[in-house]
């Protein structure tokens, strides 16, 4: 009942007036995130890729959060220089609703031998609603809590810069750049409001191709909106067949947070799943049955174009 009334405070804060905070999404898997936070990511890999994680935090809590991810991403460079992806993220915290969806481009620029730059923009919007329902402690109604439904749609921007090399990647970026503020109706202690707080990114890994007949890889992620920051830093050992990776084994920490289990198997030949289980650390570990987390990603490659030859007309006899 206590973390209940933490969290429904939590949604308080952001309800019953213009709040700021942390919004962007927390995962255990952000290696197979990347886009959604970083558009310089974006179609930097070849092929069509397609990925989706699913998050259930703080397992059997009332109103704890719930996130769902959709990246689809591609290769543009047969066309026209630079790669294309669409991202969606859907939050659902106790009565409230988050949904963002962007159109990300990103710019390839070659560096040699150091790898490629991809320089890349996220344009879309952000919808906030929320629909609450109290039990007030007495018949009397509480003028601060918001007793009307809210919704609001705003302008959302990001922007990144992502560098890949042959094993390792580093990106620096920045989401909700417009930092929009979304308005509803007057409650009894104000207007009812949310807005959106400026995310700083930092984000690098590193593998090992040849690691006791397999790989092993480093992942680092930092987040801040200048108020809290979080850390998450993890390694997974991946095993091969036929000089094939076939799986992993892995664990993460993030700060002040969570200890994480990762699992992962490529089913069959382009497609990957792959599943976590974070042990909470902080003050919930008393009544939170931890998270989990789920993942497919997919990729479709496709075959180069033939390459054509042409001949001049006088020749053609010899």
């Amino acid at each position: 009942m206590l973390l209940r009334i933490n969290i429904l405070s939590l949604v308080i804060c952001f309800a019953s007036g213009v709040a700021f905070g942390q919004q962007d999404k927390l995962l255990t898997h952000f290696m197979y995130d990347r886009m959604s936070i970083n558009p310089g990511e974006t179609g930097l890999d070849d092929g069509i890729c397609a990925t989706s994680i699913y998050r259930n935090q703080w397992d059997k809590v009332n109103g704890a959060p719930n996130s769902a991810v959709l990246n689809v991403a591609a290769n543009m460079n047969r066309f026209f220089p630079g790669g294309l992806g669409l991202s969606f993220y859907h939050d659902a915290i106790g009565f409230s609703r988050q949904n963002n969806l962007l159109l990300n481009y990103s710019y390839p620029i070659n560096l040699g031998n150091v790898g490629v730059l991809g320089a890349g923009i996220g344009v879309g919007m952000m919808s906030y609603s929320m629909n609450p329902s109290w039990i007030p402690p007495q018949t009397l109604n509480d003028p601060s809590l918001p007793g009307n439904d809210f919704s609001a749609i705003s302008l959302d921007l990001n922007f990144g810069l992502y560098l890949k090399g042959r094993n390792y990647y580093a990106g620096l970026s920045s989401t909700h750049l417009s930092e929009s503020e979304m308005l509803g109706s007057a409650t009894g202690i104000g207007v009812a409001g949310y807005s959106t707080a400026r995310h700083y990114y930092l984000m690098g890994g590193y593998k090992l191709p040849n690691i006791a007949s397999g790989a092993l890889d480093f992942n680092l992620m930092m987040r801040t909106d200048l108020v809290k920051y979080s850390v998450d830093i993890n390694s997974r050992y991946f095993f091969k067949k036929d000089s094939k990776e076939f799986g992993y084994v892995g664990l993460t920490y993030r700060t002040s947070d969570a200890i994480g289990i990762m699992l992962g198997y490529n089913a069959f030949k382009n497609f990957t799943c792959g599943y976590s289980y974070d042990i909470t650390v902080n003050k919930l570990s008393s009544i939170s049955r931890g998270s989990h987390e789920f993942f497919v990603r997919y990729c479709f490659y496709l075959k180069n174009p033939p390459k054509t030859y042409s001949t001049h007309p006088r020749w053609l006899g010899n």
